[in-house]
């Protein structure tokens, strides 16, 4: 029923719309508590297929209500009562029912409705299609065969069978060849194959309509239909191929003009098939404007399709077909059409007792939806009321009565859909009703906001507010705000907010109350922060976090790590490289997949806190992809590649490497370096080689793994790109000139046969050149002049011709000796062992080669204490370079030398100068070789010594100096003995401390000074000498026989040893040395505690050293030189037998027989 509405109507409405305004509670969710008509929770769709392959199709119909409803349905308007089927399967207190596929559906299939009931009202779902799909199948059928005639257009007729959409449509050989579609030949929308005219190659026997359901899973197979084209006569004047041209026409669709409806949403197709000769080409336009953006044109023109249409794509549409011959069109007009769709949907109500209520209930469609109201599930018109009236989509209730409680449902529907709302009109007043729990606790963090829940209901509403600690004051200030919905928000709470709070609740109809506890706590915090990361795959990385948080909830904290927001769990066996240690978490030989953000969570039970940090996992390249060799040219080819994935490090280079299968096969060489932002690159090759590529990138962490090789690329043989290299001009001989150089690698000779030619000229007089041709990467030119520039140059070629012009370079032939010495030559002494030797240089053309320098032969004549002259060792300096002076150095003083001075080149030395002779003036002393302690007394030592081998100068004497060092860092006052006398060799020291350890040093003297210092170290004795008491025994009797008979039994044991060690002859060094000892051995006394030292040691300072000092090797007395001239004698086993021949005088003995008393 629907009334006009008038100005009077429309103004009694807007005043009662404000009057239910003020009194009405809209869209309420009232508690199940509270008694109230069903509400609809869970309904079904409003198609349902019953596929093929589900098991089972259920039936969903949910409600809540108080009383708890009731459920029935009904199926195509009739009442259904699915309790009574036996199939079905149902559910306990539920309206849903399930119907099993058990194969026979088809008694099923219909139009379902659910109503719910209590006894307050009756809620109604919303109408469910219950879809049997049947399996679509062709028709069994005979066709006759199409005969057509060249040239005319045809069809053939698919009539797909009926199923569920959508539909896909092929045409295809019995053998599952496509049939190829083109601007003649196509399908239609309706799945017709349209011919634009007959062609001889149309003809066959296996043309195959296809349809395809994909939601089914099925396809069928039309009949296989037969095409004869039947060739047109010619006459003798026609081309054996020529066809009647034709103009334009549409095969599809017929007419000029149709109208096309569609839904909004859905694709628009608009279709055009024309027929002709030539084959018409189709265009599209939209009349009076151009094709809406997204268009598209498929099906070579013929189909044109919108995605997604809408209102704006309304409109007249027009194909055309066009040919040389003229053109043909068709018009469409497009309508857009909408299914309902809600612009007020009707809301339940919670009203108080008289009061008037209003239900608004409008949607918006096209074409416009029509509205139908019910009232629990009946039509409005079969339910009447006295004090309800509807004014054009709204309905008005009167001065409302608790009898006036119901469901209304509205339902707006078009050709294209329909919507159904159920309102649940409550008239009821009710004193408050708190549905939030009594004693409930809140914890607040400090600072933070927190919300104090107080849901209450009632009708009509109630007015809520809030108390602290028994206060009858409500709370009050800019931090406390009570919501509509009762909620005490207070925010930033201190800790004095803590405490007790009250919610009151009241109404007309009474009030109720409930308390609830406020605790304020420290806020959780994070002081230390996880920090992004870079770090290298397979190390460890450590990500920091540690939180303050209030101490009452020490047991209920808790440290949370997300990875990606997830959860890391420790516990795991996949994440047993995860553990958190201190507060910090550890990811051990991290891997690409350890990448990613981490999120630290610091959680108590009232608040937390959470921090971020990126980890990035740094790897070398991955090996790019997808290696392509493109343009290929001979010596040149291009290769493309996919770079890998660089892990977070961006790559600087790709090293793109080649194997050849030649020569060095299986070693993989780099040949070209190219940059970040190349994926290609051109490749300059060799000739006649057989390549492999590869490409590997680098980036700050390395390089990666090189890809897989490509494929082998052959170069054709080609003349050399390039000559030798390095080429070196030497003589080594006078007359000869050799010239090498460094050979091509096997891959630069581009083809086999490479030969070397050789080409040379003399540089300063005009001549041709001179060519040789060689295999050899050297050549010998013989018969040269001596030392004379040459130009040389050296091409490569192989069978394939010559390399480029060489490059010229010059040398020089074979050198010689250099044909005479220096002249001038002088010498400047410029102290005791060093003296500047000049010259005047050679001329060059005397050098007769490159010159090399010059050298300096000397030699010691004598020394000049000795007057005995005796050549010592030659000895040589050389000088590189062009120079006409040179300094010699580490000669002995005061002795004489001579020496010479030659310059070389490269054969070798030229003649020496005359010999220049020259003496060094005087120096100081070397050491003394013999310093020792012979006798040691209470109060005195005896020292001897040997003057030093080299005087450097006329002796002087000898400088005697010892102190007092025992053992404490204080030492003695270092006295000093001058000897005057070169000659003396001994001395006493007298007046000495008993037990006392005493350091002595001596150092010869010339005029010039005193030599290096030698040292040696003694402790006087406590009472008289062990030497005394040796003296005293030996003048004994019985000790003088004792000494016979032990020599006596010594020198029978000897001849026995050398009688059994002379049956070969030969006896070693060793064992003689034994039977004769040094006799500077001879005169050492175990018993002296002395030592010496030849150490260059200074007088003592306050240092202490050993008291037990082994004598050095290198002081004894024997030596090769002490026994006759160099040419020493050796037995045949090398035993040196020289050691019995008659000594050197120069020799100086060490024996020491008997103290002696220095002069006084």
């Amino acid at each position: 029923m629907r009334l006009q509405r008038s100005p009077a109507l429309a103004a009694v409405l807007i005043i009662i719309t404000c009057v239910c305004a003020f009194y009405t509670t809209a869209a309420i969710n009232i508690p199940l508590e509270i008694e109230q008509p069903p509400t609809i929770t869970a309904q079904p769709p409003s198609s349902l297929i019953a596929f093929p392959f589900d098991e089972s199709f259920p039936m969903t119909c949910e409600a809540k209500g108080n009383p708890r409803p009731e459920f029935r349905w009904t199926k195509n308007g009739q009442e259904f009562n699915h309790s009574v089927d036996p199939r079905l399967m149902k559910e306990e207190n539920s309206g849903t029912f399930v119907i099993p596929n058990n194969g026979n559906l088809t008694e099923y299939q219909g139009t379902y409705r659910c109503y719910a009931s209590n006894t307050l009202g009756t809620a109604v779902s919303q109408e469910v299609e219950f879809i049997v799909s049947n399996e679509p199948k062709f028709p069994k059928e005979t066709l006759d065969p199409v005969k057509v005639d060249e040239g005319q257009p045809f069809i053939l007729k698919c009539d797909p069978p009926t199923g569920i959409p959508p539909l896909q449509i092929y045409w295809m050989t019995i053998n599952m060849q496509h049939i190829q579609q083109d601007e003649r030949v196509s399908v239609g929308l309706n799945g017709d194959l349209y011919f634009s005219h007959a062609v001889e190659k149309d003809s066959r026997t296996d043309y195959c309509c296809f349809a395809s359901f994909p939601r089914i899973r099925t396809i069928v197979q039309k009949t296989a239909m037969s095409v004869h084209v039947k060739p047109r006569a010619r006459d003798s004047s026609e081309s054996a191929n020529a066809i009647l041209e034709r103009r334009p026409s549409l095969l599809t669709p017929p007419g000029v003009q149709s109208e096309k409806q569609l839904v909004k949403g859905d694709d628009l197709e608009l279709e055009c098939i024309p027929e002709g000769i030539p084959t018409p080409k189709v265009e599209w336009v939209k009349i009076g404007l151009g094709l809406p953006d997204g268009a598209e044109v498929e099906n070579h023109g013929k189909l044109l399709i919108i995605p997604r249409a809408d209102q704006k794509d309304s409109g007249k549409y027009m194909c055309k077909a066009k040919n040389p011959l003229g053109e043909a069109v068709h018009y469409f007009t497009v309508t857009v059409e909408e299914p309902p769709e809600w612009v007020s949907e009707p809301q339940s109500q919670l009203s108080m007792i008289g009061t008037d209520v209003l239900i608004k209930c409008s949607a918006r469609g096209t074409p416009e939806p029509s509205i139908t109201w019910r009232v629990n599930g009946v039509p409005l018109k079969d339910s009447p009321a006295a004090n309800r009236r509807i004014f054009d989509d709204t309905i008005i209730i009167r001065n409302s009565k608790a009898s006036d409680s119901a469901v209304y449902q509205c339902e707006a529907s078009n050709r294209h859909g329909s919507l159904l709302s159920n309102a649940n009109i409550m008239i009821r007043n009710l004193p408050p009703m708190i549905l939030t729990k009594d004693g409930e606790g809140y914890f607040a963090v400090e600072s933070r906001g927190v919300t104090l829940h107080c849901n209450a209901f009632s009708s009509p509403p109630s007015t809520i507010t809030w108390s602290k600690d028994d206060s009858s004051e409500s709370v009050e200030g800019s931090r406390f705000k009570i919501h509509d919905d009762g909620s005490l928000e207070i925010s930033r709470a201190e800790k004095s907010d803590a405490g007790q709070y009250t919610c009151l609740a009241k109404n007309t109809e009474g009030s109720s109350n409930i308390d609830a506890m406020l605790y304020v706590k420290d806020a959780t915090r994070i002081v230390v922060t996880p920090e992004d990361q870079q770090i290298l795959k397979g190390s460890e990385a450590l990500l920091s976090c540690l939180a303050e948080y209030d101490e009452s909830f020490s047991h209920d904290f808790e440290l949370v790590w997300e990875k990606d927001d997830i959860e890391i769990s420790f516990n795991d066996t996949v994440n047993l490289r995860y553990f958190v240690e201190d507060s910090v978490l550890h990811i051990v030989n991290v891997s690409h997949g350890d990448q990613g953000v981490y999120r630290c969570v610091a959680r108590t039970p009232v608040d937390q806190d959470e921090a971020s940090a990126l980890l990035m996992v740094l790897d070398v390249p991955d090996a790019p992809e997808n290696l392509v060799l493109s343009e290929h040219r001979g010596r040149s080819v291009k290769l493309t590649w996919i770079p890998g994935d660089d892990h977070n490090s961006s790559i600087t280079d790709f090293i793109i490497e080649y194997e050849e299968n030649k020569w060095e096969m299986g070693k993989w060489r780099e040949l070209l370096r190219v940059s970040r932002n190349q994926n290609s690159a051109v490749l300059r090759l060799h000739g006649h080689v057989e390549y492999r590529f590869r490409v590997y990138g680098v980036n700050s962490v390395g390089a990666g793994p090189p890809s897989k090789p490509t494929e082998m690329y052959r170069t054709p043989p080609a003349a050399p790109d390039k000559n030798p290299e390095n080429i070196k001009i030497e003589g080594h001989l006078p007359h000869e000139m050799d010239i090498n150089w460094e050979p091509l690698l096997p891959i630069e000779h581009n083809g086999p046969g490479l030969e070397y030619k050789v080409s040379y000229r003399r540089q300063d007089v005009e001549e041709e050149w001179t060519e040789h041709t060689v295999k050899r990467h050297s050549f010998v030119v013989k018969n040269t002049p001596t030392f004379v520039p040459y130009e040389i140059k050296v091409q490569a070629k192989n069978n394939q011709g010559w390399g480029p012009e060489p490059r010229i370079v010059s040398g020089y032939s074979g050198e010689d000796f250099p044909s005479t010495a220096p002249d001038d030559v002088a010498v400047e002494v410029m102290n005791s062992s060093v003296v500047k030797v000049t010259w005047t240089p050679v001329h060059k053309d005397k050098l007769r080669g490159h010159l090399g320098g010059y050298r300096i032969n000397w030699w010691r004549l004598r020394s000049l204490v000795d007057s005995k002259k005796r050549h010592g060792d030659k000895h040589m300096l050389t000088f590189p370079g062009d120079r006409n002076h040179a300094t010699v150095p580490g000669l002995t003083p005061f002795s004489e030398y001579s020496l010479i001075v030659m310059t070389f080149n490269g054969r070798g030395n030229g003649p020496g100068s005359h010999p220049i002779n020259f003496k060094t003036p005087e120096g100081v002393p070397e050491k003394n070789p013999v310093f020792r302690v012979t006798d040691v007394q209470r109060h005195s030592i005896s020292l001897t010594w040997t003057p030093p081998s080299e005087p450097n100068g006329i002796l002087t004497g000898y400088l005697l100096e010892y102190q007092l060092i025992n053992g404490t860092e204080e030492v003695g006052a270092l006295q000093t003995i001058d000897i005057n006398n070169p000659k003396t060799s001994k001395w006493v020291l007298r007046d000495l401390e008993p037990l006392s350890k005493y350091k002595l040093y001596l150092r010869s003297c010339t005029t010039k000074g005193c030599g290096p210092v030698v040292s040696e170290e003694c402790t006087t004795d406590l009472e008289t000498s062990l030497a005394s008491v040796h003296g005293g025994i030996s003048t004994q009797g019985w000790f003088i026989g004792l000494m016979c008979a032990i020599a006596l039994l010594t020198l029978i044991v000897l001849i026995a040893c050398f009688v059994n060690r002379n049956k070969g002859g030969k006896y070693s060094v060793k064992e003689k040395e034994d039977l004769h000892p040094d006799v500077e051995s001879q005169g050492m006394n175990d018993d002296t505690f002395c030592e010496y030292s030849d150490n260059d040691e200074k007088p003592l300072k306050g240092s202490q050293h050993s008291l037990s000092r082994e004598i050095k090797a290198g002081d004894s007395g024997d030596s090769l030189v002490d026994y006759g001239d160099e040419d020493a004698q050796f037995n045949e086993d090398g035993s040196f037998i020289g050691e019995y021949g008659p000594r050197k005088e120069k020799r100086v003995s060490a024996e020491i027989k008997a103290p002696v008393q220095t002069p006084a």
